[in-house]
């Protein structure tokens, strides 16, 4: 007989190791109450942000990220700021444990951060503008429901001017551009070295995310898409190298058109999850979903679904009509630019626009002749009317057309003027 037992035998089950690993999901730039033309675009915002609750939730996200530009005014309406609050009142029922919102260029940081301690109870993370402490206020440590860390957050706001330079008597432009970007590298050198302290004290396989809502050298941009210069014209554009290395993944706002950074992989803007004018009506608009595993970013475009189809109409006549014609086959309700640009005058151009788009869908928002706009005019003549929808510095180009200004003196003339401009929309954020 075989001798017995000593005791009893203990069985050992195999168990699984399941790893749960940390998913984000990347957005900027919703511009909340923006128009085009004058129509207002809130069913599109309310459609866009229905969606997205349900990506958030079919997505499993722990956090979504949204770097800037959340509404298009320092003063939304009543129904923009219900859109977002309404929003963000629902975003823990998708399962998403963390929001985290920068202020960014349009943004007024004191609308934003007003409601900034109740949002906190949920989870809900906002830094308007640049803090006292950034080091330590802009240096968010994000924890599971059970408390253990999951991820570093650098939440750097939209830097204004004064927020990273000094001014000084007798500065050149170049000496503002190149002081402007030395600021803001150091603004970001400051807080991540602070994030990276905190990560090795608490977990040093933790991911270290920043956000940023800026203008990077090299970015693209679309025609009519609404961006504003932040500084000095096109100066302050901040170089890539200058973003420190220990960044996991840069969440960029600003730009409305989704693109990496000098080729970076873990440096992106999402763009604009709408297209903000008919520049971009051909772009596919998409947030990101990063999915970390230690401090290994996998970053998948996820596509946002058209809510108003936009369509842009340019050439003569023959084009303009055939053009219509198609889009009329489609019978779906889409909105047009149209710009003529036929050598042939056509002041019956509006009449005859009307007619081929009656009994359709289509919508016309916007019709330009370039036909008629040309010339220039003599000093007992009254100037040629300038063309519809032009920005402010399209009207300064104007100017400086019709009084003959040098090519030699336009590049100082247009840092100037723009210097004008960025120094009043900031007294404008501030009142």
């Amino acid at each position: 007989m075989p001798p017995a037992a000593k005791g009893p035998v203990l069985w050992k089950p195999f168990c699984l190791l399941i790893i749960d690993f940390m998913k984000i999901l990347h957005s900027s730039d919703w511009h909340l109450g923006r128009s085009l033309y004058g129509r207002q675009r809130d069913p599109e915002f309310a459609a866009f942000l229905d969606w997205l609750l349900e990506a958030l939730d079919a997505q499993n996200i722990d956090l979504l990220l949204i770097a800037g530009d959340v509404f298009d005014t320092t003063t939304p309406s009543n129904r923009a700021q219900a859109l977002y609050f309404n929003f963000l009142s629902k975003v823990r029922q998708t399962g998403c444990r963390h929001v985290v919102i920068i202020g960014g260029n349009h943004d007024s940081p004191t609308f934003l951060e007003a409601p900034a301690a109740m949002l906190r109870t949920l989870d809900i993370h906002v830094v308007g503008a640049a803090q006292g402490d950034p080091a330590t206020e802009e240096v968010l440590l994000l924890k599971t429901e059970s408390g253990h860390p999951e991820a570093i957050l650098c939440a750097v706001p939209y830097l204004r001017d004064r927020d990273v330079r000094r001014v000084e008597a007798g500065e050149s432009f170049e000496d503002k551009s190149a002081k402007l970007i030395a600021g803001l590298a150091q603004h970001y050198k400051e807080v991540c070295a602070a994030a990276e302290a905190l990560r090795q004290a608490t977990d040093p396989t933790l991911p270290l995310i920043a956000l940023g809502h800026l203008f990077t050298a090299g970015g693209t941009r679309t025609d009519g898409d609404g961006v504003r210069d932040l500084y000095i014209g096109s100066l302050a554009h901040m170089p890539a190298h200058h973003f420190p290395p220990n960044i996991d993944y840069l969440a960029l706002g600003h730009l409305h058109q989704a693109q990496k950074v000098a080729g970076q992989d873990h440096m992106r803007y999402c763009g604009s999850p709408l297209p903000m004018g008919f520049g971009e009506a051909k772009q596919q608009k998409i947030v990101y979903k990063i999915v970390f595993e230690d401090r290994n970013p996998a970053i998948e475009p996820l596509p946002i679904p058209c809510f108003q189809r936009l369509a842009q109409i340019s050439g003569d006549w023959s084009h303009i009509a055939q053009e219509i014609t198609s889009l009329k086959a489609e019978a779906q309700p889409i909105w047009l630019e149209i710009t003529y640009n036929g050598a042939e005058l056509l002041p019956d151009l509006r009449e005859k626009v009307d007619t081929r788009l009656a009994d359709s869908p289509l919508d016309l928002l916007c019709l330009r002749n370039n036909r008629t706009m040309g010339g220039g005019y003599q000093e007992d003549e009254s100037p040629a009317p300038l063309p519809e929808n032009l920005s402010p510095q399209d009207v300064f180009e104007v100017c400086l057309d019709r009084h003959g200004i040098p090519d030699s003196q336009r590049a100082d003339l247009r840092a100037a003027y723009q210097e004008i401009v960025v120094g009043l929309a900031e007294k404008d954020l501030l009142s």
